[in-house]
């Protein structure tokens, strides 16, 4: 009996010891489903670290797509889409006047640059990075300027010098500063209120100064053409000789002697020998 037991027993395990192996394999295989399968999106790239190998492997970036890896490595995977962060910060003038500025930055890590990013700062390079360059970068600049600059005169003079600074620092850690935007800068109400009565005046002042700027050009104007027709007037009166109005008095008093009105024509009679018309009605 025992013997017939023995042999149904290792009958059956041989039977059903591939189902076992397979079941086995199964469970590994979903255990370390989320290790040995990725799949990357479209605005995602991977880099790839082998803790038994090279480690990092900051050269070879990972594509979207669905990769296969073993299972005792690890794959970091960025999002490589434009992000936006918006930061509010005090800073200080260069005459120490505190200033409140908000600022709103764009921008994305460098593709194929993403392991040398990690690196650096890990995953979490926008706290990192990206904000404490960008603060740094704005009270850096604002402290070259007056609130009154930063706040209309030289307003985008700053931003522009906040762009080039903050995205030259970014693009050496492996950053792409798509864009940055000065969204609004807070004063103290009564410097606000002081350089906006300052701002009006000027402005009042500039549109008096244009009047009379105008006013001038025209008199200037008129004085040129004055002296134009005196000019003309002068070669005028210098071409009209005795002789030359005694010939144009000629023919008008020929042309007004035919007229319907005109009876008697007189010649030699007036001034200066000019004929005389009479008999008119």
């Amino acid at each position: 009996m025992a013997e017939y037991y023995q042999e149904n027993t290792e009958f059956n395990f041989k039977k059903f010891a591939p189902v076992f192996i397979g079941v086995i394999i199964l469970i590994v295989v979903l255990g370390l489903g989320n290790r040995l399968f990725i799949t990357l999106d479209a605005t995602e790239r991977g880099v790839m670290f082998h803790p038994f190998g090279m480690g990092l492997d900051k050269d070879n970036v990972y594509s979207p797509g669905f990769h296969i890896i073993a299972p005792w490595n690890k794959m970091y995977v960025f999002n490589v889409a434009e992000q936006k962060s918006e930061e509010p910060m005090d800073v200080l003038d260069k005459n120490g006047l505190s200033v409140n500025i908000d600022i709103t930055v764009r921008y994305f890590p460098t593709y194929n640059r993403i392991g040398y990013l990690y690196e650096g700062f890990m995953l979490d390079y926008a706290s990192l990075l990206v904000i404490p360059e960008v603060r740094s970068t704005v009270r850096q600049v604002a402290g070259r300027y007056t609130a009154e600059e930063i706040y209309s005169t030289k307003r985008s003079e700053v931003e522009l010098s906040i762009i080039k600074e903050a995205g030259s620092k970014l693009k050496e850690n492996n950053i792409e500063m798509k864009a940055l935007l000065i969204r609004s800068i807070n004063l103290p109400a009564e410097i606000k209120g002081a350089i906006e009565s300052k701002l009006k005046q000027e402005q009042e002042a500039l549109a008096y100064q244009f009047r009379l700027e105008k006013e001038k050009s025209e008199a200037e104007r008129k004085r040129i053409q004055a002296e134009g027709e005196a000019k003309a007037n002068q070669i005028i009166n210098s071409s009209l000789t005795p002789q030359l109005l005694k010939m144009r008095g000629i023919e008008a008093t020929l042309e007004l002697s035919k007229s319907p009105n005109s009876k008697v024509v007189i010649v030699g009679s007036g001034k200066d020998g000019m004929p005389l018309i009479l008999g008119n009605q």
